[in-house]
């Protein structure tokens, strides 16, 4: 299957680890022929992000939003639909970081079906902002730290 314009898959060559976690699709997550409504999907890219938050960076969205009071909203996405995703499947969600900037956190993320094929696949650009200045602010040091493992980096 051919790359989507500006989406490059990761490699075995490259370095860095990946989150991955299952996905039920619902019957909430569905049409009425049966497959996922595609703006479920970026639902899913959200709560994506956000299990990875919680999981691996120990820093939940509670913790973001209401204690700190920061954000972490998406400021750009991509998204490519490459097949339908049905109720009852089970799909795989997995998280690459390509690129850790000063505020911002560059993702790709891909939805796989159980026959491991590709469903979606997409690019998604997150940035920590403090709520009460409304700007974006630098990754904390402790959240930048636990981001590093899953850095993708070619050899």
């Amino acid at each position: 299957m051919a790359e989507a314009p500006g989406f490059s898959r990761p490699s075995f060559s490259e370095k860095g680890r990946s989150f991955c976690t299952q996905v039920l699709v619902r019957f909430a997550d569905c049409d009425p022929a049966g497959i996922v409504f595609y703006p479920r999907f970026l639902e899913m890219f959200n709560n994506l992000v956000e299990d990875w938050c919680s999981q691996e960076l120990k820093c939940s969205f509670d913790e973001i939003v209401v204690q700190r009071g920061w954000g972490l909203p998406t400021v750009h996405l991509e998204a490519d639909f490459i097949l339908p995703s049905r109720l009852g499947e089970v799909l795989t969600a997995t998280l690459f970081v390509r690129k850790i900037g000063t505020s911002s956190i560059h993702a790709d993320i891909v939805l796989s079906g159980p026959d491991k094929v590709e469903r979606v696949r997409g690019k998604v650009v997150l940035a920590v902002v403090d709520r009460s200045l409304g700007k974006s602010i630098p990754i904390p040091d402790d959240m930048r730290a636990r981001m590093l493992p899953f850095l993708i980096q070619a050899e």
